[in-house]
């Protein structure tokens, strides 16, 4: 029999080693005479159970995926109008989670080349803009159209504001600068803002600071600077999110809180996780901005490298983060996930990373999304909108919903990025565990050296 040694072990060919771990693993053909020990078995070669699918992960499987996705929210989001409203569909075109969607959208398009993508996001927000110049109806009557027309939040205008912004700089057939405007007048005008700065709103106290309003006023402002040619923007979003530092990081924990009072003595301390998801996805976006010579840009990266840290703490053994990143014993949580798992790769993809550190956690965090991605496209376990709470009741029970939209477009960003991330890193399954190289090993086999260079230096004989 053909025997190796590599890194000074003996062990049987891979052939013999397969049908080893596939009699081992299938114990119905196991005579029961021959005993499995160290002595006649590899035993650290026997496959280990996973729950979530482990190991390696192909570029066309995770397209697959996005794609199934993609097709579903295409039929289930139609550009139409019905009964002279914007037809209502499963999900809402002009939602802030619907914002998410299209700059995932155009990520999606840009890494993978697929037009499907791009030209969903043209035909949507050219549909509603050219609908809007027309409409005569009362606004009352159609809640999409009023969002469009008249909307008068934050909610309403900040993340569509920015996505309208990337979506006129990709498409110039695109005719929609005046409701560009409208959305950005009230990201100037209507948040409530501390002192320093930072955004408040008045419920459910008075100036009760929420995490997630990161995500609806920065990246937009960021934008805004390329947009509109008018760095000030970035300038003012730069320090806006020190205020939220100063007041939501939790730097024994590594993450961030919910919500805060200002001036209370004592603060809530929810670490919810699609919130902690905004905050990090909202570092990502400035960071994709700011230039290298910034003087807030170290600030930043720091903040997004150590949240990166404590996340990777959290993340449980299928994958998935928790409602409530800091109580495993609450349910496990998709979009949370899926936010991660794009950050982590975006950061590995972007330098900010260590590929080593980072990338396995990352592929464990699509892979988790993936697992809840039905044969319809649908995203499920997404917990749905979710206010401000003081205690882990609020979070632990709150209702999850494959119609919660939330999820959709973090999902696409995800596996787009992970697409990337396969094809700048070099992931291998050594011992059952991924590892990501920065160089491909070249290896066949199980590697149990690496030179200088990064190459497998295994020894046949």
């Amino acid at each position: 029999m053909k025997k190796i040694i590599i890194g000074g072990l003996l062990i049987l060919s891979s052939l013999v080693i397969a049908g080893v771990i596939e009699s081992c693993s299938d114990k119905k053909n196991v005579n029961q005479e021959e005993e499995i020990n160290d002595s006649t078995t590899p035993l650290h070669l026997l496959k280990p159970d996973y729950k979530t699918p482990y190991g390696q992960l192909s570029a066309d499987s995770v397209k697959a995926d996005i794609d199934r996705v993609f097709l579903y929210i295409d039929e289930v989001t139609p550009a139409k109008m019905t009964d002279g409203k914007v037809n209502p569909g499963t999900y809402r075109l002009t939602s802030y989670e619907w914002g998410v969607m299209y700059d995932a959208l155009l990520d999606a398009a840009k890494i993978t080349g697929d037009k499907r993508y791009s030209d969903y996001v043209s035909s949507r927000i050219g549909f509603l803009a050219s609908e809007a110049d027309k409409y005569q109806g009362n606004l009352d009557d159609d809640g999409q159209m009023k969002q469009v027309k008249n909307p008068l939040s934050l909610d309403d205008a900040g993340a569509m504001s920015g996505a309208w912004m990337r979506a006129a700089m990709a498409d110039s057939t695109l005719k929609i600068d005046p409701y560009i405007e409208q959305y950005w007048k009230i990201v100037e005008t209507t948040p409530v803002h501390l002192p320093d700065g930072t955004i408040a709103r008045n419920r459910p106290h008075y100036n009760a600071v929420w995490l997630d309003d990161m995500f609806m006023l920065l990246p937009s402002m960021a934008v805004r600077s390329q947009y509109a040619n008018d760095p000030k923007q970035l300038d003012e979003a730069a320090n806006i999110a020190s205020g939220f530092f100063k007041r939501m990081w939790m730097p024994e924990k590594k993450i961030f809180r919910h919500g805060y009072l200002e001036g209370a003595p004592e603060q809530p301390s929810m670490a919810w996780g699609r919130a902690n998801g905004w905050a990090i996805l909202t570092m990502s976006q400035l960071l994709d901005y700011l230039p290298e010579n910034h003087p807030k840009r170290a600030e930043i990266l720091n903040m997004f490298q150590q949240h990166a840290a404590g996340l990777k703490e959290y993340q449980g053994i299928d994958g998935f983060w928790h409602q409530l990143l800091d109580h495993p014993e609450t349910y496990d949580e998709t979009s949370a996930t899926a936010i991660f798992a794009y950050c982590l790769a975006h950061g590995v993809n972007e330098g900010w990373l260590d590929p080593r550190v980072y990338g396995p956690v990352a592929q464990l965090a699509w892979e988790a999304v993936s697992s809840k991605i039905n044969q319809k496209g649908e995203v499920e376990d997404v917990v749905v909108g979710t206010g401000m709470g003081f205690e882990p009741a609020y979070y632990a029970y709150r209702p999850v919903s494959v119609k919660a939209a939330h999820g959709y477009g973090p999902t696409i960003w995800a596996g787009a990025e992970m697409i990337r991330l396969l094809k700048e890193q070099h992931p291998y399954v050594n011992d059952s565990a991924v590892h990501y190289y920065a160089v491909d090993p070249e290896a066949d086999m199980p590697i149990f050296s690496l030179d200088e260079n990064g190459k497998a230096v295994n020894v046949r004989h």
